[in-house]
């Protein structure tokens, strides 16, 4: 299940026309790119979750060749659901599957993902890239006292962050109820309370959320940069003797 029906605000004004799963990264809407990597990796149905402008987006693929590689169906959002809850709304989920957003650019293996969610027996796989992040400042350790007790100037913070592509077992849906708007984090903690195994598979792959113009100008850079990357299934006729 691909997420594909947020309004995408932040990416204005791109979005104010087109459904941000439909902006281009390198003259490819950045869905069909999700959904040619997804073929790639050996995935045959799809169902997207979508609302906002959908018939865009329903038009689009109705004509778009990989539609004959993949079958695609459609789930119509009339009220928002949250990030997990139409998993919990849409019938069909019987064995493992893959969830994510639809406005990913990355280069991440989703067939490892699955393999790797499989061999840990998860009810929640979340694909983590690691992130280091720069502060540019001096941070002072402050005691109860008011008593400096350390000094770092600018240090490096390291986090694990998730690229918003899950392997879910079908239990999950358990903990979920049809109908009931419910977002990732929340799901997450939920599982982690009942006592389900939740793990991370770590990637060094590229990863990028187009979540504002910027991050979206970062996305078609690195896609133009190397196109074969991210589109593996592309193939360049050899030119002719």
């Amino acid at each position: 299940m691909i997420l594909a029906g947020g309004r995408g605000t932040r990416l204005a004004p791109y979005t104010t026309v087109l459904p941000k799963p439909l902006v281009p990264v390198g003259g490819v809407p950045i869905l069909e790119t999700v959904l040619r990597q997804l073929c790639f990796h050996g995935f045959q149905e799809v169902m997207l979750a979508v609302g906002y402008l959908s018939p865009l987006i329903r038009a689009y693929f109705n004509e778009a060749p990989v539609s004959k590689r993949i079958r695609i169906g459609y789930h119509q959002e009339h009220e928002p659901l949250g990030t997990a809850g139409p998993i919990a709304t849409v019938e069909g989920f019987d064995d493992d599957f893959l969830f994510m957003n639809g406005d990913l650019l990355t280069t991440l293996d989703y067939a490892a993902l699955m393999r790797f969610h499989r061999e840990h027996a998860a009810a929640l796989t979340i694909a983590v890239a690691d992130r280091h992040t720069q502060i540019e400042v001096g941070v002072l350790g402050i005691n109860e006292a008011s008593e400096v007790v350390s000094y770092t100037e600018k240090p490096t913070h390291s986090y694990s962050a998730s690229m918003g592509i899950y392997a879910c077992s079908p239990r999950i849906r358990k903990h979920m109820q049809a109908g009931v708007a419910l977002d990732v984090p929340a799901l997450v903690l939920r599982l982690i309370a009942a006592g389900e195994k939740v793990v991370g598979f770590r990637s060094e792959c590229f990863w990028l959320d187009m979540g504002n113009p910027a991050d979206y100008a970062r996305a078609a850079e690195a896609f133009e940069a190397n196109r074969a990357a991210f589109l593996k299934d592309e193939v360049t006729a050899a030119p002719a003797d």
